[in-house]
């Protein structure tokens, strides 16, 4: 009979090798994609030529104020995606927590922080059913977040009324519409949401964990993880980060509007693919993520400045995450050849 001391022997190298290969991905993070880079730029090029507006610095800020609350949910979308699952309810959970929030803070007349924190609490709350249904119930995250897309939605129009609700105290619309040294508020809560949760990713056992499970969940379990805890702690992180850009989103319109974040999460998705984070997991970036969410942000302000319709701008954005997705795919195989 094999003794455990042999067992745990022949067992050990697959989670070591794992562990190093997760850390060695999670401290690359720091570094951003040349292509990411390269289509920004050329984009940026490329509209400029087309519209001469676009590099003036009203501009330059309202392409950073829009990027806001997209990059907010784009990093939800990078935590999500990189431990090989996948949350479709973003766009809705959005919706659904800028109403709350705006509920609160409005019809109930209860302070502007007990507001914000019904957004995130909204969100949040959202996200662990997301999770307990995924580990516990063992639905698949497509239909789970797929129902939790609907459900939001409805309980958004439910508890509004199906009407916008009006009204926020001021210190709520600071945070959407504030101009500290000329520079919007939602820009500096990206950028402090983005840099938490690049250490969170890049430098921290969670975010070692969290693409460790993407690349090997059998490994993972193997080496003793929680895999089915840690997966409800990731759905709720990325409720609750959308929960915060419900309530970026809610603080600039001055409302709580239920249909809110509709085909959001194509584009926090595509953003975060964009951005280096691969679909099936294993590899994500923050920052990566950030400069995908400007690509979006500088592709939709160009082709408003171009006049285009709105439902071009969703096929172009439907084209531009097939043509991500593939480049991914095809550098992966690449480099599996190699």
């Amino acid at each position: 009979m094999m003794s455990i001391e042999t067992a745990n022997t022949k067992r050990a190298p697959a989670p070591v090798g794992l562990w190093r290969r997760a850390q060695a991905a999670s401290q690359e993070r720091l570094h951003l994609r040349l292509e990411s880079l390269v289509v920004l730029v050329g984009l940026c090029v490329i509209m400029t030529v087309l519209s001469p507006f676009f590099l003036s610095v009203s501009n330059f800020l309202n392409i950073l104020l829009a990027t806001a609350t997209i990059g907010v949910l784009a990093i939800a979308a990078t935590f999500v995606i990189s431990s090989g699952g996948l949350d479709l309810s973003l766009g809705s959970v959005m919706g659904l927590s800028g109403v709350v929030g705006a509920y609160v803070a409005v019809t109930l007349g209860a302070p502007a922080g007990f507001g914000v924190v019904g957004c995130l609490a909204a969100g949040a709350a959202a996200g662990f059913i997301n999770g307990w249904l995924v580990t516990r119930a063992g639905v698949p995250a497509f239909i789970v977040t797929l129902g939790m897309l609907g459900l939001a939605r409805g309980l958004a129009l439910v508890i509004s009324d199906g009407r916008v609700i009006y009204g926020l105290p001021a210190e709520l619309v600071y945070l959407g519409q504030g101009r500290p040294f000329g520079i919007p508020m939602p820009v500096f809560i990206l950028l402090a949401t983005a840099l938490a949760c690049h250490y969170l990713l890049a430098y921290t056992r969670f975010g070692r964990y969290t693409l460790a499970i993407g690349d090997n969940e059998t490994a993972v379990r193997t080496a003793g993880i929680k895999v089915e805890r840690h997966r409800v702690i990731l759905y709720t992180l990325s409720g609750g980060l959308a929960g915060l850009a419900g309530m970026l989103f809610m603080a600039r319109i001055n409302a709580g509007d239920p249909t809110a974040g509709l085909t959001y999460e194509l584009t926090a998705i595509t953003a975060a693919i964009i951005g280096g984070t691969n679909l099936f997991g294993g590899r994500g970036s923050i920052l990566g993520t950030l400069v995908g969410a400007l690509i979006m942000g500088v592709l939709q302000n160009g082709l408003n400045l171009l006049a285009v319709q709105s439902y071009y701008q969703q096929m172009a954005i439907g084209a531009v995450l097939i043509l991500a997705v593939f480049i991914d795919q095809y550098q992966s195989r690449r480099e599996t050849r190699v």
